[in-house]
């Protein structure tokens, strides 16, 4: 009988493997690579990500990576915005490729437009637009539409970004500026030598290969998991196939509170499991952070109580902090400020002891520092809760 791991053993085991346990010393392109990317969705999101995961990180760090091409942003896993390193761009949207096909077939605001047409003409236009020149999407769309002018701009657009390998240039993404989100490939992007390189898709023995090397992928960085953690994360279905083909450690799971159940989670051969009972620091996350986002199962990072203060009506995933390696609360700071008085704003779900409060104004006054490094004075205010119904 496989062994038994409580809610503490998987929550230790995702905080090291997401260097929220100890920062990575070394590149912050280190920690891109073995996380298989960080939720970017916006600009700033991803240099939090990174400040909490590498030591000694600086904001220059990323925004020269950009500029050097070794990351991007790229729509891959669930079809949203990441950032990437440089080889994952050319190969984790040839993974995604089938999420993003069905995507297009049923989306309840383009599917039906997108259904009149040959896909793959579309793609090859717009293929052609933003490597002779990187996009906007509103000039990509009304380009599109002088070709196909019964569609909606937005629509041949979209079915731009769900065909190809869109990443967004520079200055979009780097630190202290801002630019309209302007399109071209990852192969026009990255050049030649770096897309000869990548893994040719289109055999299925590589395409298999790759598939399984996903799974390990995850699972290093998310794991202990299941295999609908890992749909989860990545939007794909029908993974059950490639985990079964791997050779992996098998677990059972302490069942979420209301579950009838224990589940069954996969972890690599030799993986450790930390102590359960090892110290977790104080960890600021961004907004969507996949700390919070790759599970089905979320119970190792956020109690059952505390998941109503994240719901919103949009589906937007607030920033939030750890407090003893699960989310305790809710953070923001203006990021339009270059001078004056900057406040980083800490919103616990309850009241943290005296020792709690004392680490959070540590750990946030260092975040607020490298968000507002030009300002004039830093603050962090830490608000009593109000214990008022979250919903």
């Amino acid at each position: 009988m496989p062994d038994l791991l409580t809610r503490a053993q998987l929550n230790r085991a995702l905080l090291a493997r997401q260097h929220l346990l100890e920062r990575h010393r070394g590149p912050a392109v280190e920690v891109v690579d073995r996380l298989v990317g960080l939720q970017a969705q916006n600009a700033w999101s991803p240099y939090v990500g990174l400040w909490s995961r590498v030591e000694g990180f600086r904001t220059d760090q990323l925004a020269d990576a950009f500029w050097d091409r070794s990351v991007t942003r790229i729509a891959v896993m669930r079809s949203t915005i990441h950032l990437v390193t440089a080889a994952d761009a050319l190969l984790l949207p040839g993974l995604i490729a089938p999420l993003h096909a069905k995507d297009l077939r049923v989306n309840a605001q383009h599917g039906a437009a997108l259904r009149t047409l040959d896909v793959a003409e579309v793609m090859a236009a717009a293929r052609e637009l933003v490597e002779a020149e990187p996009r906007v999407t509103t000039a990509l769309g009304r380009l599109l539409a002088e070709r196909w002018p019964d569609v909606a701009p937005s629509s041949l657009a979209y079915a731009a970004r769900g065909t190809l390998p869109l990443v967004q240039v520079p200055p979009r993404g780097v630190w202290g500026r801002s630019g309209a989100t302007t399109w071209t490939t990852a192969w026009a992007w990255l050049g030649p030598e770096l897309t000869a390189a990548a893994p040719d898709l289109t055999d299925p023995q590589v395409l298999a290969a790759e598939q399984e090397r996903f799974v390990l992928r995850y699972l290093a960085a998310f794991g202990p998991a299941s295999v609908a953690d890992l749909q989860n994360w990545s939007g794909l279905t029908g993974m059950r196939a490639v985990v079964d083909r791997l050779d992996l450690v098998r677990y059972r799971a302490e069942p979420s509170p209301g579950a009838v159940r224990e589940r069954e989670v996969l972890d690599l051969p030799g993986a450790t499991l930390p102590d359960p009972d090892v110290h977790a620091p104080v960890r600021f996350l961004a907004d969507y952070d996949n700390a919070l986002l790759g599970h089905a199962d979320r119970t190792r990072i956020i109690s059952a109580e505390h998941r109503p203060y994240l719901a919103s009506p949009n589906g937007v995933v607030p920033a939030t902090f750890l407090l003893d390696g699960r989310v305790a609360g809710t953070w923001d700071v203006p990021r339009d400020r270059k001078s004056g008085t900057v406040t980083l704003t800490v919103r616990p779900f309850a009241r943290p002891t005296a020792a709690q409060r004392d680490e959070l104004h540590a750990e946030a006054a260092g975040l607020v520092a490298v968000m507002a490094a030009e300002a004039d004075e830093r603050r962090v205010v830490v608000v009593d809760p109000d214990h008022a119904d979250p919903g």
